[in-house]
């Protein structure tokens, strides 16, 4: 298995039980402290961490099922989503970077491109208001980053069938900024029931499902799926910019999708 910064290969422990290695294939800053917490989380609603060799960014993992929440109803799968939240949102560790250091170098990135980003000025001028206040406050837990139906998979804790999370990015942050990954995957759905309406209505239900589930504040938690959807935009565009070339097809999809889900939670 593999992503688009690590591969995972079925191994088994000198004892003979069966684990999985993970290796990271290129430098991503944002998976550097995988292993811290990993190791603070100690399987507690994330996968278990058996060894780590951080200068290798190798890390021998349990072995999970292959099975992850793609298949599930999206509500039921946010639900479960929401579910291991407070299991991994622990207090602040001292090695992690503060989430609001990120966010602070893409907000400045945005407003450099404020001018050219093919987004609404007024979407734009609200995201880094907004982004500017939340990350003037100080971080109260160790957040995922990017906890999504992929990233949950199917494990065992206590001979029951589990959900755990991996692949962190992990950092010290504000839990409500957990939910976007959520709202933007199998974006494709939202349009089965057909027209307009239901895609801005499933976007809303996935929405609320994961903040009363978890508990959190509705209000906070907009205001951080509006930051992250904006940023994931000019991301898209971004990489044009880089490249010397105009949109192509995915990157126009990534900043429709965006634009849609900022709006719709705020309708």
């Amino acid at each position: 298995m593999h992503g688009a910064c690590s591969m995972v290969l079925p191994v088994r422990t000198p004892a003979g039980i069966p684990a999985a290695l993970k290796l990271v294939t290129l430098d991503d800053v944002e998976s550097e402290h995988e292993h811290l917490a990993l190791q603070r989380w100690r399987g507690r609603g994330a996968v278990r961490m058996i060894r780590a060799d951080p200068a290798r960014r190798a890390l021998l993992l349990e072995r999970l099922e292959a099975t992850n929440l793609s298949d599930h109803w999206d509500q039921e799968a946010c639900e479960i989503v929401a579910g291991l939240y407070a299991r991994l949102h622990v207090p602040p560790m001292p090695q992690l970077r503060d989430q609001a250091a990120f966010v602070g170098r893409w907000t400045a990135a945005l407003q450099d491109d404020a001018h050219a980003v093919p987004l609404p000025r007024r979407l734009v001028e609200q995201a880094v208001s907004l982004a500017t206040d939340l990350c003037a406050e100080p971080a109260t837990a160790v957040i995922h980053g990017d906890l999504h139906y992929e990233n949950v998979l199917l494990g065992l804790r206590g001979g029951e069938p589990t959900w755990l999370a991996i692949d962190p990015k992990p950092t010290n942050g504000d839990p409500h900024y957990e939910l976007a990954p959520m709202l933007r995957n199998r974006f494709e759905e939202y349009g089965a029931a057909g027209g307009v309406g239901s895609v801005r209505d499933g976007i809303r239900r996935r929405f609320h499902t994961l903040v009363d589930t978890a508990g959190f504040d509705e209000a906070r938690a907009r205001d951080w799926v509006i930051v992250r959807s904006v940023l994931n935009a000019h991301w898209a565009f971004a990489d044009a910019v880089r490249a010397g070339r105009d949109l192509s097809p995915d990157e126009r999809d990534v900043i429709t999708t965006s634009i849609t889900i900022a709006k719709a939670v705020q309708d």
